[in-house]
């Protein structure tokens, strides 16, 4: 850090305007100028996620701050209340998020303390995070696995985020883990086995686009009931998992989402999604003049060789029987085939609370390595 950054008054910028939100979006380009594995996500997608007709504004609240030494972005954070959390659990939780900035204590108690202000005054006591913006989205600040870039729609971090967080007062609540798997992976003889053997009443298909509103609606019901008792968890609205599948479907092949039936009755689901950060890797956030081609040019002519797994779920009627780990291993392989058929060599399973070990149990059984760490925290202030 320059001394012309260390010397001067810090200030606050509320994200009121699309001048303040362009420099919010741009913040991390400062942030990791120097980090090789950082990705930038598109302009275009940043922006769309701060839309107010996004779905998740129904019932949220939100604001973000800029932190300005000498008109320079060092540094930015956001504030959510979730009235959807507080129908489900009435605990005056608030939520931070978006989270970027450099190596300064000031920087960070200056972000930290607005952001708790702001929740003061909305009426809640306590604050979470980071969620950007909510548990259905990306989670958590990176603490192992630095030396990987992100896979799509997962978070990266710097170093020293951990320390600078629990300095201004917040502790760690949930570590969450990223599992790298190679999807050419040789399932156990007895999992196969035991897959065979439900095959009379299982059977798996890929969705069908011609009746993607059908499909959407399946899915969301298998997650919303899935992760009913998971920590944290708050349901997709039908209008946010609506928005969700929609913004990705132009990336999904039928065969990349794969739905299991128990005797006609949809009962699991999985999802993957091609990682476009390979595509996106070098644009640096902007399609424009010529990172429109150089895209398509990543996607038609080299072809992408990673994949990510973001929404999984099988009915909580079937978790606690010997049918839930079979089901959930059925559909993991038939989209495990569909990886293999267009090349990918790696594919990221996650994110999975590391207290979750039913399902980290699945995932190491076929080979599956936690490759990254990312954490929750929490303050209360009330």
């Amino acid at each position: 850090m320059t001394p012309a950054e260390t010397n001067q008054p810090l200030s606050i910028l509320p994200v009121n305007d699309p001048p303040a939100l362009r420099q919010f979006i741009r913040v991390p380009h400062y942030v990791y100028r120097d980090d090789p594995q950082w990705i930038a996500p598109l302009d275009f997608q940043e922006k769309h996620r701060f839309s107010p007709k996004r779905p998740f504004f129904e019932h949220a609240r939100w604001q973000a701050w800029v932190a300005l030494r000498d008109g320079r972005p060092l540094g930015r954070i956001s504030a959510q209340v979730d009235d959807l959390h507080q129908q489900c659990y009435g605990d005056q939780t608030g939520f931070f998020g978006m989270i970027e900035a450099v190596d300064d204590a000031e920087v960070f108690t200056l972000l930290f303390d607005t952001a708790q202000a702001w929740l003061a005054e909305q009426g809640m006591r306590r604050a979470r995070g980071p969620f950007n913006l909510t548990i259905n989205e990306e989670l958590g600040v990176l603490v192992d696995g630095f030396e990987q870039p992100p896979s799509i729609l997962m978070g990266h971090g710097r170093p020293w985020y951990d320390a600078r967080i629990k300095a201004v007062g917040y502790r760690g609540i949930k570590d969450l883990l990223a599992f790298m798997i190679n999807p050419d992976f040789a399932a156990p003889a007895v999992m196969r086995k035991l897959a065979r053997r439900a095959s009379r009443d299982v059977t798996v298909r890929s969705m069908r686009r011609r009746r993607l509103v059908e499909d959407t609606g399946i899915m969301r019901e298998i997650f919303n009931d899935a992760w009913r008792d998971n920590w944290g968890f708050v349901p997709f609205t039908e209008s946010e998992f609506t928005d969700l599948v929609k913004s990705l479907a132009l990336l999904l092949p039928e065969d990349y989402v794969q739905i299991a039936e128990y005797r006609g009755n949809p009962a699991a689901f999985i999802v993957m999604l091609p990682n476009l950060n390979e595509a996106i890797r070098g644009l640096r956030g902007r399609l424009f003049p010529v990172g429109l081609i150089k895209l398509l040019w990543r996607l038609k002519v080299r072809g992408l060789r990673s994949g990510r797994v973001p929404l999984m779920g099988v009915r909580r009627e079937f978790q606690h029987s010997p049918l839930g780990p079979v089901m959930a291993f059925m559909v993991i392989d038939a989209v495990r085939q569909c990886a293999v058929r267009r090349g990918m060599v790696a594919t990221e399973m996650g994110w999975v609370l590391e207290d979750n070990q039913a399902m980290r149990n699945i995932i190491e059984t076929i080979g599956g390595e936690a490759y990254k760490r990312y954490r929750i925290y929490e303050k209360e202030f009330g």
